[in-house]
């Protein structure tokens, strides 16, 4: 099944939460939190302004971002959890 966000929505997939601290020490599932970092897996078409044009999003499919901690709606589909957002969530694109 293939996800095609419309209008200025992007689908993210978070990245794996950490298993240790950077102290050395193992994380039970429970004290984990969740990632506010992704995968941009998908883009809509942009945001449609009041002139009728489409204006398109600052973000693109591969991107690694960071949005923040109530981001978009949380999805499942096929077994595989998925964000939908707006960009306007994103708070940055990280940049190796």
């Amino acid at each position: 099944m293939k996800l095609r966000p419309l209008g200025e929505k992007i689908i993210v997939t978070r990245v794996a939460a950490e298993e240790k601290t950077k102290g050395g020490i193992v994380l039970p599932d429970a004290a984990k939190e969740k990632p506010q970092e992704g995968k941009v897996l998908a883009v809509g078409e942009g945001r449609l302004t009041e002139d009728g044009q489409r204006q398109k999003l600052t973000v693109k499919k591969g991107d690694r971002v960071l949005f923040t901690n109530y981001a978009g709606n949380e999805i499942k589909v096929g077994g595989q959890e998925y964000l939908i957002m707006t960009e306007d969530d994103v708070l940055a694109v990280v940049q190796l």
